[in-house]
């Protein structure tokens, strides 16, 4: 351990010490509204494909312009916008698989019996989240009655916005209408927790038979989807915080297929780590034509690696013969 002493340098100290590690920066100008837009701490992880493994300068290769940075933080910058879209529809597929199996089976209430869940599952913290989802909305309720109640408005046009305020969302509609159960039916509630809720939810129902029957509904076994819905929270955080994706190593594994019965890429059906983004990408267009069967995803991917023709495939997990697989392929 020892004493943190960098300073903080301003935006021209940045740039003479980009120079100063062997940075080619062409116009200066650019280079400094780019700095302004994107931190240098923001930028650091783009840099490091570019430097000189092990050298405690941080010296670039020799070569290395600040264009091809930025290239590839924008690459990256859409890359994620690509990837989130796709996770933004898988994971409403999913939210309604699990409403549309649990719901007409157990009952419009049902996640709020433990016996539908694992002893370990923490039951009662998804109750105490939707609960505070469900007060936080009608606490907003109230502040704004409260604005409303000291505007110059008319009574009757006062009255109308505090009805037009209720119905804005269902937790509040609930809350304000409903007095048992004090919580929100299942199709609402499914729709207020997070995909890492959802996720933990998924994975801790008690009957494997639900399990497979809502996983059925997406066309995959129950253990895929257990594990992917995992997997896709981990990638969602990533672009949600803007944080890089291109070459990021898999924390979270997500489990293969041991036996293929639908289409999937070949080089995933070989043994190897696949721990990179490849295996994301992967899973993302199989989802991707299951909930949306005429979907451009592949092809906007396609698009995405053409226009970057530069970035490194390898980093990524990509096999070099990938766009000759079938499973790359446009369906007919």
């Amino acid at each position: 351990m020892k004493p943190f002493l960098k300073p903080a340098i301003d935006i021209p100290a940045q740039l003479a010490l980009l120079k100063q590690r062997g940075l080619s920066i062409q116009d200066e100008r650019k280079a400094h509204c780019f700095l302004e837009a994107v931190s240098f701490f923001r930028l650091t992880p783009y840099m490091r494909p570019f430097q000189i493994p092990e050298d405690a300068n941080h010296s670039f290769k020799p070569g290395t312009s600040l264009r091809a940075l930025t290239q590839l933080y924008d690459f990256d910058r859409r890359l994620r916008l690509l990837v989130i879209d796709a996770i933004e529809r898988i994971e409403v597929a999913a939210r309604a698989a699990i409403s549309n199996h649990m719901g007409p089976r157990y009952g419009a209430h049902w996640y709020l019996e433990a016996r539908f869940f694992q002893r370990d599952y923490r039951h009662q913290a998804l109750l105490d989240s939707i609960r505070n989802k469900q007060d936080k909305a009608l606490q907003d309720h109230v502040r704004e009655c409260q604005r409303i109640d000291t505007s110059q408005a008319s009574d009757a046009r006062k009255a109308q916005l505090k009805n037009l305020r209720a119905k804005e969302s269902y937790a509040r509609h609930y809350a304000l209408t409903y007095d048992a159960p004090d919580l929100m039916p299942a199709w609402a509630a499914m729709e207020e927790i997070t995909l890492g809720e959802l996720s933990h939810l998924f994975k801790g129902l008690a009957r494997d038979a639900d399990k497979k029957a809502i996983a059925r509904r997406l066309n995959l076994p129950g253990p895929l989807l257990q594990s992917w819905l995992h997997t896709l929270t981990t990638i969602r955080n990533i672009c949600a915080h803007h944080a890089r994706l291109w070459n990021r190593e898999l924390g979270i594994r997500p489990e293969l297929p041991r036996t293929v019965n639908f289409p999937w890429p070949q080089h995933l059906q070989r043994p190897g780590q696949h721990a990179r983004l490849f295996t994301v990408l992967s899973i993302l267009n199989l989802l991707m034509r299951q909930v949306s069967p005429h979907t451009s995803w592949d092809r906007r991917l396609h698009e995405l690696l053409d226009e970057f023709a530069e970035i490194n495939l390898p980093a990524m997990g990509f096999p070099p013969d990938w766009r000759s697989d079938p499973f790359w392929q446009a369906p007919g």
